[in-house]
């Protein structure tokens, strides 16, 4: 299970190493085969390709009205391999249309998956959600 939100600097050929508590999970879950796709919400999606391959199936039985979102996450899809120093190369596709032009990104860890953002893009989407639902939802978590 993936979890916490490291702050991550692409190198120049916009490459990021992937944390070492993640890397050895992935190693073994997916032997560093992993594929990059997007989220509407403007981040990119990382997942191990087992899961990946699970998801691909439910994404495609959704019924005809959501090919628009079928587009954008199928279309997008981009399968990488971590190299032997444990890095992942973002593809330029997903570079472009998540905004990762920066250097500094952030890795949430989402249980089975990552998602990968702009550190300031994620600053704003989290400012926005707290002045709209986010209490709502919270309010339904006992934490």
């Amino acid at each position: 299970m993936f979890q916490g939100s490291p702050h991550i600097t692409l190198d120049s050929k916009e490459r990021f190493s992937v944390p070492a508590r993640f890397r050895k999970a992935l190693e073994e879950l997916c032997s560093g085969q992993l594929t990059f796709t997007r989220h509407p919400d403007g981040c990119a999606l990382l997942y191990p390709r087992p899961v990946w391959q699970k998801k691909k199936e439910e994404l495609m039985a959704l019924p005809f009205a959501a090919r628009a979102f079928q587009r954008i996450v199928m279309g997008s899809a981009i399968d990488v391999e971590m190299d032997a120093n444990g890095r992942l190369l973002i593809p330029q596709e997903i570079r472009s249309s998540c905004s990762l032009n920066r250097k500094e990104v952030v890795l949430v860890g989402l249980g089975q998956h990552f998602e990968l953002w702009d550190a300031q893009k994620l600053e704003e989407s989290e400012e926005q959600a707290k002045s709209e639902n986010l209490s709502e939802i919270a309010a339904a978590f006992n934490f």
